[in-house]
């Protein structure tokens, strides 16, 4: 099976390849990206006791989903998973829009006109409409996202031409992914630069350093981590399975979850004063994410993952604990990988190079 991984250099594209690379059926990948990271081979297995990546399995490909041939990298494909997406810069939504829906739209476009049979997509919780916190949705609840916030519509929006794209092309075989926050140690410096800044003190958040966490009503997210996510793509690929899926691992975590990671207090915010507080980061650059992320995050619902068990046959080997663990001690060291948006020094010394391209505006 060749596998093309649109987006390979991030977060979840770096877990995607990793899983790919263990598995003997998949015998062929090639890594897509802007930029391509410094060491090519491959990327060495993160799942426990799995084998190390095999020599020259995996070749890299320079290109922007915006502009480059798709239909000419995606020739001889069997698979192609998109998990392209801009975060930034949020102060430039027009930019965002066109690389993330402009660019999935030239992605599912290529995918049809290279003959190739399957498509697995990176969609998100955030797609869902405003749903509970109390109970969880499975897949059928709405994607129309949360207005508030881009990276929520720019989902949505992706998820309504994905039902127009099936309808045209039922021969394809079609796999939305809705994962929660995903996190591991060596994407913790990248994931920085991306929402928190270059203001974030990275070495005080350990236990007993920070004094207190904002308990939020309605603040209940879910997570998991990166090597499980990569993990739930691979099995998308490799088994005869289609439609959507939800990914989380336990608990949901709130307020209290992160206070006792931190060895911190829980001290009680009301949503609109949190609201208040990063409107006002945002618009005096101290933060680059956008105030509508928070909104978000008060909004998505909890998600059901029984479908992903029990028809993806996906289990998480690290609980939302675990994962949201490695991101601190990932800020506590400044960690990193070999791949430009994960690199540790991305930002340059002092986090200058930051700064001077305006936080939130470019990355």
């Amino acid at each position: 099976m060749r596998v093309i991984v649109v987006g390979a250099t991030g977060n979840v594209g770096t877990s995607v390849v990793s899983a790919l690379e263990s598995d003997p059926d998949v015998t062929s990948i090639v890594g897509v990206a802007r930029r391509l990271p410094a060491r090519r081979p491959g990327i060495a297995a993160e799942r426990p006791g799995v084998a190390a990546a095999q020599p020259g399995k995996t070749r890299w490909h320079s290109a922007d989903v915006t502009t480059s041939d798709l239909t000419g990298i995606f020739a001889g494909a069997d698979a192609v998973v998109n998990l392209a997406w801009l975060f930034q810069p949020t102060r430039e939504p027009v930019t965002t829009w066109r690389a993330n829906v402009l660019g999935g739209m030239r992605v599912f476009r290529a995918v049809a006109e290279a003959g190739v049979s399957i498509l697995v997509h990176a969609s998100s919780v955030g797609a869902y409409s405003p749903g509970p916190k109390d109970r969880a949705v499975d897949e059928r609840w709405p994607t129309h996202g949360c207005p508030g916030a881009a990276y929520s519509r720019e989902k949505a929006y992706l998820e309504r031409v994905l039902d127009v794209f099936e309808n045209d092309h039922p021969s394809i075989r079609v796999v939305r992914m809705r994962p929660g926050f995903i996190f591991k140690r060596e994407a913790a410096a990248g994931q920085r630069r991306l929402f928190a800044g270059p203001f974030l003190p990275g070495r005080l958040l350990r236990a007993g350093r920070v004094p207190f966490v904002p308990g939020i009503p309605g603040l209940r997210v879910q997570a998991l981590h990166s090597s499980d996510a990569g993990e739930a793509y691979r099995l998308a690929v490799t088994r005869s399975v289609f439609g959507a899926f939800n990914l989380a691992a336990e608990p949901v975590l709130d307020a209290a979850t992160l206070a006792d990671l931190l060895g911190a207090r829980v001290v009680p915010v009301a949503p609109y004063v949190a609201r208040t507080a990063v409107a006002a980061a945002w618009h005096l650059r101290l933060i680059p994410a956008s105030p509508g992320l928070m909104e978000m995050a008060l909004q998505i619902p909890v998600m059901d993952t029984t479908r992903a068990r029990t028809v993806l046959g996906w289990r998480p080997r690290h609980t939302a604990i675990e994962a949201v663990g490695e991101l601190l001690e990932g800020l506590r060291t400044g960690a990193g990988m070999d791949t430009p948006p994960l690199r540790a020094d991305a930002g340059g010394p002092a986090r200058v190079g930051e700064l001077a391209t305006g936080v939130g505006r470019r990355p």
